[in-house]
């Protein structure tokens, strides 16, 4: 998901032959799936239009994730879970993994520090290039030293590093 905070510089007195070139633009080539999409679209660049320099507006953008990808991804999680050693919890393992890949928003802690929070992987709020990258940097977190003996304590280094192979080989990573 991408937000994109626009503000409107000036106000433009378009020639009749540039208006129909805008509106050919944003409302043949590119508009709404259905009817009501098509309105909301009109109304946005109404709402544009009709407004007076320095205002802003925002837009959210989002492009759907591949279920199969998501589902692999959330297959491969519950295996490494149900194999280590440490996490007592799903959603603890879940949390401790999105810190270690940095898929975090830092935010100023109640004490004044910055701290971590970890950022939602639902389907709404992470779209298919930010989950590809959440995937990637977790498998890479995944295959690191720390993240390994974190997992098995009571196994060797080496032992360690093995076990997170095998699991992650099974996947194809």
């Amino acid at each position: 998901m991408t937000d994109i905070t626009l503000v409107k510089r000036t106000d433009l007195q378009l020639s009749e032959e540039q208006r129909a070139t805008l509106r050919l633009a944003l409302f043949e080539m590119i508009d709404g799936l259905g009817e009501n999409d098509q309105k909301s679209w009109r109304r946005f660049w109404q709402w544009i239009t009709r407004a007076g320099a320095g205002e802003i507006f925002s837009i959210e953008t989002w492009a759907p994730r591949h279920g199969g990808f998501h589902k692999r991804h959330m297959v491969l999680e519950s295996t490494v879970f149900r194999s280590q050693e440490r996490i007592k919890t799903f959603e603890q393992f879940r949390l401790w993994l999105k810190l270690g890949a940095g898929f975090v928003d830092w935010m100023a802690g109640p004490r004044g520090g910055v701290v971590p929070v970890p950022r939602s992987i639902s389907y709404r709020k992470c779209d298919e290039g930010t989950m590809r990258q959440f995937h990637e940097d977790a498998i890479d977190f995944l295959r690191s030293e720390h993240a390994t003996r974190y997992l098995w304590p009571a196994l060797s280094p080496e032992a360690a590093d093995a076990a997170m192979e095998i699991i992650l080989g099974s996947f194809g990573e």
